[in-house]
């Protein structure tokens, strides 16, 4: 098969597709990609032996821009010859379902990776729900990465039953539990290298997030959560990702997050997420919403207990008191779960690198795309 993966971002590739640009290669697959221009993507390519081209792919509305990509993704289409494009993210699949209705490629898949008007009002919301549902009607079949984003799509008629499926147990790559995110497998070199440079002593404990920090992300609760734990003992908030305009935090938090000693911002991290979970002590993604949330994965396949949300995606991710605790979008109820973990040690973290394994794991989920959609 020709196959085209249409994205908004390069950072998104080493998630959403990441070792199956060489697996699916080694069976005989040609990959490719669409996406924003990056810094990042033509090392990535090479790397991973895939062709590409760049074309903006906006996250807003913008209408003669988005044109002007379906031009350029129906022309590649045409000159790679592509006979299944598969769309992620909200814009990305939409500008991909168009594209690939247009050149009346076969397949076309749209990997649904969350809700984005969960949180959206009026007539946001409306025109969230209507894009969707257009993605979803030039698609040939729909890829829910959870079970409760399946049920969500389905409640809110997105699109018919019987044209949406998720594989195995949900996410949409799974994780690498042998290789990259085994706790066996890290440079203690590297990690006390990161601990030297954010000075992280021995004794702190590191609660840790990744991922973009917005307000939907739960991190303005997260860091009046902190606030509240610091005077309960010594410890850090690792915050991994990059602020954004979208979603933008308020000047206050963002001011908060740069300024306390106690708070490490990273920025952007390309790639070594391995060796930063290593620094960690537990994992807490406070999300409003999410499709499967690959930090929460990452983070048990590494033996880190979890705190998270029971909202759509996050509600699939842990095993209550099991691998994980869920808490409310509220500082103290946030507080009040981290301590348990902290303090009282209810969880193992070896629980959550099991059932990753044998649910999550990489090859598990490439066999489904597999046996699925190719």
């Amino acid at each position: 098969m020709n196959i085209l993966h249409v994205v908004n971002v390069y950072f998104v590739l080493p998630f959403f597709i990441g070792g199956q640009f060489k697996h699916f290669k080694n069976k005989g697959h040609n990959l490719n990609v669409a996406c924003s221009q990056s810094e990042y993507l033509e090392e990535y390519a090479r790397n991973n032996g895939f062709d590409y081209i760049e074309t903006p792919v906006n996250r807003s509305i913008s209408i003669m821009e988005d044109i002007k990509s379906i031009r350029h993704i129906c022309r590649f289409i045409k000159q790679k010859k592509i006979d299944t494009v598969v769309g992620h993210t909200p814009k990305g699949a939409l500008l991909a379902m168009i594209a690939a209705r247009i050149c009346n490629v076969p397949r076309r898949i749209y990997f649904r990776h969350g809700l984005v008007y969960e949180t959206s009002s009026g007539l946001k919301r409306r025109i969230l729900i209507a894009s969707d549902r257009l993605t979803s009607m030039c698609a040939t079949k729909i890829v829910c990465v959870s079970q409760s984003v399946l049920d969500r799509s389905i409640e809110d008629k997105l699109a018919p039953k019987s044209k949406q499926i998720i594989l195995g147990e949900g996410t949409c790559n799974g994780v690498d539990t042998e290789g990259m995110f085994n706790p066996d497998n890290v440079s203690a070199e590297k990690v006390s290298a990161l601990k030297r440079k954010y000075h992280i002593q021995d004794d702190d404990y590191v609660i840790g997030y990744s991922g973009r920090l917005v307000r939907d992300k739960g991190i303005i609760e997260l860091v009046d959560a902190f606030d509240m734990l610091k005077s309960e003992g010594k410890c850090k908030l690792l915050l991994v990702g990059m602020f954004e305009d979208r979603d933008a935090l308020p000047p206050e938090i963002h001011q908060r997050i740069e300024s306390d000693p106690d708070i490490i911002y990273t920025g952007f991290v390309n790639g070594g997420m391995e060796n930063y979970y290593a620094i960690m002590d537990m994992y807490v993604l406070p999300s409003y919403r999410e499709g499967f949330p690959t930090g929460v994965l990452e983070a048990q396949s590494m033996g880190l207990p979890v705190v998270t949300t029971r909202v759509t995606g996050c509600c699939d991710s842990i095993v209550d008191h099991h691998t994980g605790l869920f808490a409310d979008i509220d500082a103290k109820d946030l507080a009040s779960k981290i301590n348990a973990i902290r303090r009282d040690n209810i969880i193992d973290g070896k629980n959550g690198r099991a059932w990753v394994k044998s649910n999550f794991d990489s090859k598990i989920v490439w066999k489904e795309i597999e046996d699925k959609l190719y």
